[in-house]
This record gives C-alpha cells, sequence and structure tokens, in this order.
C-alpha cells in the first residue's frame, strides 16, 4: 500500500519535546566526532549518567521548596518536560490572569519563567518502568537499619508521582495525569495512551514521555544477574548494539518528554512549516515462559510494527529508517531483526540506534529514541558508529518517515511512526 494521504486529516502533531541523558540536555550533529558518553559506576560496570552541566540541572531543581525530596527519575522528567512546553509555547499568553494560590506557586513562577498555570486544557501522561527507585531503595535501607520510615516515604515512591509532578511542575488544573510502567516500553504506552485521548477529543494538549533514574547499586545488580551486562570498558562504547557476540547491554538514565497537539484539517491545511507527526503506537505481546518473553521471530515486535503502520495508513515500502530497540544483547537484537525481515522482506529500511550513546534507560529508552528519530527527521543526519554493526552510516537518500521500536520483559512491545511533513 502506497500512502495516499493529502495532508488534510486531523493529526497528533509533536509542537515541543525535551530531553535529557548522558548526552546532555541537547543531541550532537553529525559533525561532532563523539567521545564516548559513558563512566565507570563505583560497583564498577560501565553506565550512562548525565554529564556535569544536565547534572547542574538537577541540582538547581532541588532549590524548589516542593522538589528537594523527589527522587531522580521525577526531575529528570520536569527537566525534558520544561524543555517541550518551552519549546511549544505553551507559556506567556496562557498565564492566568488571577491572583497567585500560594507562596510555593509564587516561587515556581518566579524562578521557572516558562512555565505558568495555564487555562487551557493539558493533561500528563508519563512511563516509567521503576518509577522512584533511588528513594524507595533509600527508605527501605532505612527501614532494615531503624525498623521505621518516614511519612513521605509512599507518596514519594509510588509510580503515580512521577506524572502528577510534571502536571504541577507544568501549571497543570483539572487535567488528567497518568502514570504507566510496561517495562521498556512505557513511554510508548504513555505516548500511545496520550494519542487515543488526543483522538478521541478527550483533552487538547498533553505532555507525554518516558523517564528513569536507574543507576542504583540495587538495579545494576539485577542486569548483571541475568548475564546480559556489558564486559567493555566505559571508555571503549560499551554498549554495541547489532555487534553480536558478546552480550553489551549497559543500563542509562535520562528522560524524553513531548508536548502534544491534536490538530483539525484546516488547523493542518493553515501550517505553514513543517510539521513532526506521530503518525501511530502500535503494541504486540507474546505470551511464552521466558523469564524475558521473547521469541526468537519476534512475534510482539511483528504485532506491534504491523498495528502502527495501519494506524499511520503506510505500507513497509513508505518507511526510510527504523529507530531500533536493540539493546545489544544477542538475542534480543536477533529477534528483532528477524521481526523486521518478516515485516518488510529481505530489504530492510536503515537502521539506526541511539543506545550506544546513551545505554539503555528502560522505561525512557522508547521516548529518547522518538527523539532521535525527530532529530534524524529534522536534520537528516546521524553520527556514524565507531564500531563493527549493522547500524546505517550516513546515506543520501532522504528520511521523511521513521518507525521506532520498543519492548520490555514480560512479552510486551510497542511500535511508532514519525513522519515530517
Amino acid at each position: 500500500m502506497t500512502n495516499s494521504r493529502t495532508g488534510a486529516e486531523a493529526v497528533t502533531v509533536i509542537r515541543g519535546r525535551g530531553r535529557v541523558s548522558a548526552l546532555g540536555l541537547a543531541l550532537p550533529t553529525a559533525s561532532e566526532a563523539p567521545a564516548s558518553s559513558f563512566i565507570t559506576h563505583a560497583t564498577g560496570v560501565p553506565v550512562a549518567a548525565l554529564p556535569a552541566p544536565a547534572e547542574a540541572a538537577v541540582a538547581e531543581l532541588r532549590r524548589h521548596p516542593s522538589y528537594r525530596q523527589l527522587d531522580r527519575t521525577v526531575l529528570l522528567a520536569l527537566l525534558a518536560a520544561r524543555q517541550a512546553t518551552a519549546q511549544a509555547g505553551w507559556k506567556n499568553d496562557e498565564m492566568v490572569s488571577g491572583e497567585l494560590v500560594s507562596d510555593v506557586q509564587e516561587y515556581h513562577l518566579l524562578n521557572s519563567p516558562t512555565h505558568h498555570f495555564t487555562i487551557s486544557p493539558l493533561a500528563v501522561s508519563i512511563g516509567s518502568s521503576r518509577g522512584a527507585t533511588g528513594r524507595l531503595e533509600e527508605f527501605h535501607a532505612g527501614f532494615l537499619a531503624e525498623g521505621s520510615v518516614p511519612v513521605a516515604a509512599s507518596p514519594l515512591t509510588t509510580l503515580g508521582n512521577v506524572a502528577s509532578w510534571v502536571a504541577y511542575d507544568a501549571g497543570q488544573h483539572g487535567g488528567a495525569a497518568l502514570s504507566h510502567s510496561s517495562t521498556c516500553s512505557s513511554a510508548f504506552q504513555a505516548l500511545g495512551n496520550a494519542r487515543a485521548w488526543l483522538k478521541a477529543g478527550m483533552a487538547t494538549r498533553f505532555l507525554a514521555g518516558g523517564t528513569e533514574a536507574p543507576l542504583t547499586d540495587f538495579t545494576l545488580a539485577q542486569m548483571r544477574a541475568i548475564g546480559i551486562y556489558s564486559p567493555l570498558a566505559a571508555a571503549d562504547w560499551p554498549c554495541r548494539p547489532g555487534a553480536g557476540r558478546p552480550s553489551t547491554f549497559v543500563l542509562g538514565e535520562g528522560a524524553a518528554v513531548f508536548a502534544l497537539e491534536q490538530l483539525s484539517a484546516a488547523q493542518v491545511a493553515a501550517e505553514t512549516g513543517p510539521l513532526l507527526v506521530l503518525a501511530g503506537v502500535g503494541f504486540g505481546f507474546e505470551a511464552i515462559g521466558s523469564k524475558t518473553g521473547l521469541s526468537p521471530e519476534g512475534q510482539h515486535f511483528q504485532q506491534a510494527m504491523r498495528e502502527a503502520l495501519a494506524q499511520a495508513s503506510l505500507s513497509p515500502a513508505d518507511i526510510d529508517a527504523v529507530v531500533l530497540h536493540s539493546p545489544g544483547t544477542p538475542a534480543g537484537d536477533a529477534a528483532e531483526r528477524a521481526a523486521l525481515r518478516a515485516v518488510f522482506g529481505p530489504t530492510l529500511p536503515a537502521l539506526l540506534s541511539n543506545k550506544w550513546l546513551v545505554g539503555h534507560t528502560l522505561g525512557a529508552s522508547a521516548a529518547l529514541s522518538l527523539d532521535f528519530a525527530c532529530h534524524v527527521l529534522e536534520t537528516q543526519q546521524w553520527s556514524s558508529v565507531p564500531f563493527v554493526t549493522d547500524l546505517a552510516s550516513y546515506g543520501n537518500k532522504p528520511i521523511r518517515r521513521i518507525l521506532v521500536n520498543a519492548a520490555g520483559f514480560g512479552g510486551n512491545a510497542a511500535s511508532a511512526v514519525v513522519e515530517l511533513r
């Protein structure tokens, strides 16, 4: 099926986006020769941690009276969401004209100039695999040592506190604040839900994405226990999607959030500039008895990709590139490629990845991959990979539509289609 759309139908557009990762708060250009963004964790394994400028931004957030006790996962989401709302222009012209209602809000408005309490409907949908990992482990350690926990332990560690604080920081009043957890496809669960709400008219604007801060001793020990962690040194590009054996899974931290709007046909026709369109978000599931829920054929990947393409009214031939889930595990990488061949045939689109730069960020990974896909669409560039792999080098073919994959333990997978119109 060849895409025959005129571009005049109602669509979900990405008005703004923000991110924070081992690359910082921005994405590198292809002309920049990247140095390894990985460091050696105190436990001795490589990780993709925030660089100093991004770390300073996290510290600045903690100066907010209400934010001092929040988990790092929440703070990363706030950083990304602030970028997304600023880029979308959801700010000065939407301020509430009434008086400020509390000292905390006054501090917030004075110290966060791009974020104001708005009157137009805004909803929030955020995915995270593990939620408030650091605070949960801290509170549990305190309980083992002292036999008690502080009053704040429960509200600060529930998964719902991620989306609710993003909503608070964005000045939301009265809209939905939704949190999702579906392992490493959590961000696409959040984005798919947001897209469905927008299409149904249940909201007019959404902040949606994923966040994760899993670089704790306990989480790293879990990944090492599975036997997939990379043996390579931090300086030697330890996460290598598509490179085969050994397994080169490396944990990273980060977040990406998108400012989404649903445009009517008339609004689409009135647009004068290019639009980033979230054209489809599909899901798949395979119920098998393994601890990872992954078949050699990647059936869940196949289901998710076909559903995303169907929502976008596209055929496989319409896709110019695929941003892989591909975490550097031989079995996972092979299953995804088998699924790609089942959907696309023997000739595959350009295969891309950002995990060799930012590691596997669990519940944030799908969002960071989508942000990377948007970057490729806008710049038509990406960095060359410094190791032997099947990932594509920079080419001359225009990239207009990209499929993005994600999958996680438990047999779930998700795919999204993003296009530049």
